[in-house]
């Protein structure tokens, strides 16, 4: 460990400090910091935290109620009921919200690499994956994952499901994986506006997109566009393929059922690609100089 001496007092350069932990250690611990200084600032304005935490809660809940009107007209959609349905919801909008909570800022990154204030994050001896994902960690998320754990709920008490041990390990399983999955997603997606500096939207249409799609039967949609969510970005590990399982029904593209199986290796491989992605899209970086 390298020393600087003041005087008599030996200080530790804090840079070599940072560098003796293991990055992944360190990023965690950073990230940790971070959540709870936002975390005690929204806790400041404890009126406004629960008035946006229960509109983030209503603003969401109108994506089932367009689904519960279409079931006012309909008995069946894509031959899938209304608590099918609410199953495929309250899977992949819990799933997102958890994302969502831990890594929904990463959107802003294409905004500081323009005007320059990601300078001020890679000054710092922290990984900046870390203090993109904290930045503004926004409490008021919880209302999304409330009102998934609502619908989710109300799915799993309509449904006549033929319970077995690996249905039920099946449900966090697939949650906890479809979180890790949106992950990712948000990474790479951030990492892509390393070159774009206004890509948010791109960005957008995979994971709000994604999750609104996942929020459907897998039938209502065209076998090229499963495909794609299968084999190219695999959201349909999110909720689909695993949600298709605890339900007894087959995948549209005739899959063998034990792909229901695989969303925490498909999440584990996201996060390997999110990962190589990021470092390629940071190494490319140029400051604007301001």
């Amino acid at each position: 460990m390298a020393e600087v001496r003041v005087g008599r007092v030996a200080a530790v350069e804090p840079e070599t400090a940072f560098a003796e932990r293991p990055r992944l250690v360190e990023g965690v611990r950073a990230y940790g910091l971070i959540v709870a200084m936002w975390l005690r600032s929204t806790m400041a304005y404890r009126a406004s935290f629960v008035m946006t935490t229960v509109g983030n809660f209503v603003s969401t809940a109108f994506d089932f109620i367009t689904i519960m009107l279409m079931f006012a007209h309909v008995d069946v959609l894509g031959g899938f009921t209304l608590p099918e349905v609410a199953l495929l919801y309250g899977t992949s909008a819990t799933a997102f919200g958890l994302a969502d909570l831990a890594l929904g800022s990463m959107d802003r990154l294409g905004r500081r690499v323009r005007d320059g204030t990601l300078d001020t994050l890679l000054v710092r001896p922290v990984p900046v994956l870390a203090q993109v994902a904290a930045d503004r960690f926004a409490l008021r998320r919880l209302g999304r994952i409330t009102q998934g754990l609502l619908v989710l709920g109300y799915a799993l008490l309509t449904l006549d499901i033929d319970w077995s041990p690996l249905k039920v390990v099946m449900l966090p399983m697939m949650v906890l994986s479809g979180a890790a999955i949106f992950g990712a997603v948000f990474v790479v997606g951030a990492a892509f506006q390393f070159y774009a500096q206004d890509a948010s939207e791109v960005q957008n249409a995979f994971t709000y997109g994604g999750t609104t799609m996942l929020q459907y039967p897998p039938t209502v949609f065209a076998k090229d566009l499963v495909r794609g969510v299968t084999f190219v970005v695999p959201l349909a590990f999110v909720s689909w393929l695993p949600a298709l399982y605890v339900l007894g029904r087959d995948y549209p593209l005739d899959l063998p059922r034990w792909v229901a199986f695989l969303p925490p290796v498909v999440a584990a491989g996201c996060w390997v690609l999110a990962g190589l992605v990021w470092r390629v899209g940071l190494r490319s970086y140029r400051s604007t100089g301001s």
